[in-house]
């Protein structure tokens, strides 16, 4: 029930999300999901994508810096308070959201977010507990 995301680090400078995206698309792996985070010196890539290991060698053998996490991604009810709901019962049992990030998949009514925790071990116990549903790897990563 796990992700694996992939973070690509940056220089903050014109054409170098351009070169990440080039990279990618050269090798035909397909981004899923992506988040953008900056400071003025760098910047953190976040992706989910259809391939992650390849994604992973291709980036490092074109010279960027990429590492690998491990992600929860979990369907949101689209409805005011869904994501209260998700968020109120992680919190309620001491589950810490690191960082999230949303994204819509095709054919699928809901909203798809993808979830950085302290403890994603417990917080896939309580999701699963409360009924939320949890997105399988496998579905993000399909083209």
């Amino acid at each position: 029930m796990k992700v694996e995301q992939i973070s690509v680090f940056l220089e903050n400078k014109a054409g170098r999300l351009a070169e990440v995206t080039k990279t990618l698309a050269d090798a035909k792996i397909n981004i899923r999901a992506l988040s953008l985070a900056d400071t003025s010196d760098f910047g953190i890539l976040r992706l989910i994508v259809s391939d992650h290991e390849r994604a992973k060698a291709v980036l490092k053998d074109n010279g960027f810096t990429v590492g690998r996490t491990t992600v929860v991604a979990v369907e949101v009810d689209d409805k005011p308070g869904g994501l209260h709901h998700i968020l109120s019962t992680l919190s309620d049992n001491g589950v810490n959201v690191e960082y999230m990030y949303a994204f819509v998949q095709q054919g699928v009514a809901n909203a798809t977010l993808i979830f950085r925790f302290d403890r994603t071990d417990q917080a896939l116990e309580i999701l699963q507990k409360h009924c939320i549903p949890i997105v399988p790897g496998e579905k993000l990563y399909a083209c």
